[in-house]
């Protein structure tokens, strides 16, 4: 049996505190098609799924579906727009970068499962360098999105990982999902857009608040049945 561990990380809300760049271009996006404003209390529940459907739960439920495409598209133009603009940030948590760089050296295989294009977290990870540490990144480019298990299980075939070795870390419910489906350990981390009865409802195994607890959580992980990193 292979000794491999696979990570499988979201990004926004979990390893990028993108809230305050999401917030404002999924407004800008709204008042472009003339909707009006959108703050985040809306907008943070519907982080992580793939941008149409995600646009389309936000949209009145009289938008007409021919126009949620052009919807999408106001927010990917207002997040290229925002990425020019002076004071633009998206850092990433604090813990992040050592977790990552823990783990590598540990010999864990190190994934990505977001909602984001490839286009889209290959910017992030180039500007900060993550990109070395990864094996294997799940986008919305070529299937399903969240909390379809798609992209968990094309990691999991990518890296040769069986689910028993696999832990699914996220901030939202869309993530729990994703990795019950795919029948792995799934850690939920509550800094970012979700509640914690959210990611609990979501069916996390457990719910850690902060990078030392998910470090101590998963020292202790050892492949075997789902939820050994709780």
């Amino acid at each position: 049996m292979s000794a491999l561990k696979l990570a499988v990380f979201d990004v926004d809300g979990t390893l990028v505190d993108s809230r305050q760049v999401i917030t404002e271009a999924m407004s800008r996006a709204f008042k472009r098609a003339g909707l009006g404003a959108i703050g985040y209390d809306r907008t943070r529940t519907i982080v992580g799924l793939e941008l149409t459907e995600a646009v389309l739960r936000l949209a009145p439920v009289d938008y007409p579906a021919e126009r949620i495409p052009e919807l999408a598209t106001f927010y990917k133009q207002a997040f290229v727009e925002m990425r020019s603009e002076a004071g633009f940030s998206e850092p990433l948590y604090e813990g992040a970068r050592e977790t990552v760089e823990r783990l590598t050296d540990e010999g864990w295989l190190l994934g990505v499962a977001t909602g984001k294009a490839r286009r889209g977290l290959d910017i992030v990870f180039e500007h900060h360098g993550l990109h070395r540490f990864f094996t294997t990144l799940q986008t919305v480019d070529h299937g399903p999105g969240k909390p379809h298990p798609r992209m968990v299980l094309d990691a999991m075939a990518e890296t040769g990982v069986e689910p028993h070795a696999t832990v699914m870390i996220g901030d939202t419910s869309f993530d729990m999902a994703m990795g019950r489906a795919a029948g792995v350990t799934a850690l939920g981390v509550s800094w970012g857009f979700h509640t914690i009865d959210e990611i609990a409802e979501g069916g996390a195994h457990a719910i850690h608040h902060d990078f030392a607890a998910l470090d101590q959580a998963l020292e202790r992980f050892q492949p075997g049945l789902a939820g050994d990193a709780a």
